[in-house]
């Protein structure tokens, strides 16, 4: 934790902090780009995403209060910024949030980045028809195996509830692939 307080007052020094960003991006990139990935689906969005995520991140360095982890209160904006450009997306096309999840998942068969098989396309097409919370708790579960507390301080939610979501979300998969 302390490590942590030294790297973050060296993020708020205007004369370490271009370095100290440099370490940040280099460390965070690979994480971020694959927690924005699984919600977001597409490459090039992704990386989009992952750029306005930086930006971001060090426009508001000053604002933050060390009240969580640095890593939650990235993965916090990142998951923000995922939702609203699928939001974004949808609102341009006029069509829902899980259209705009289909489309991206039907356009994955043909991205050169996605390395999975017909059982992984199966499975993402089930999570796209989850609501969006629960989406949100599974990828963060299953995909990034991240624990309850870290998903329950990045969403700001109980663990209890997340428990409660991710259960309800594995049910409704279960049965989609059942159903195939």
């Amino acid at each position: 934790m302390e490590d942590e307080k030294v790297f973050i007052a060296e993020l708020l020094n205007p004369k370490t902090r271009d370095n100290a960003f440099r370490q940040l991006v280099a460390q965070y990139s690979k994480p971020l780009y694959s927690h924005i990935r699984n919600m977001v689906i597409d490459h090039d969005d992704t990386n989009d995403v992952l750029q306005n995520t930086f930006i971001k991140i060090f426009r508001n360095l000053p604002n933050f209060k060390g009240q969580s982890k640095l890593f939650s209160w990235m993965y916090r904006i990142a998951t923000n910024e995922s939702i609203t450009f699928i939001n974004q997306r949808a609102k341009k096309s006029g069509i829902s949030n899980e259209e705009v999840q289909q489309k991206a998942i039907q356009n994955l068969q043909a991205d050169e980045y996605f390395e999975g098989d017909k059982i992984q396309l199966q499975l993402q097409q089930a999570v796209a028809k989850l609501p969006q919370k629960q989406q949100l708790v599974f990828k963060m579960k299953y995909f990034e195996e991240l624990k309850y507390d870290e998903i329950s301080e990045i969403l700001d939610t109980s663990v209890g509830a997340l428990k409660a979501s991710y259960h309800h979300a594995v049910k409704k998969i279960e049965e989609y692939i059942n159903a195939l």
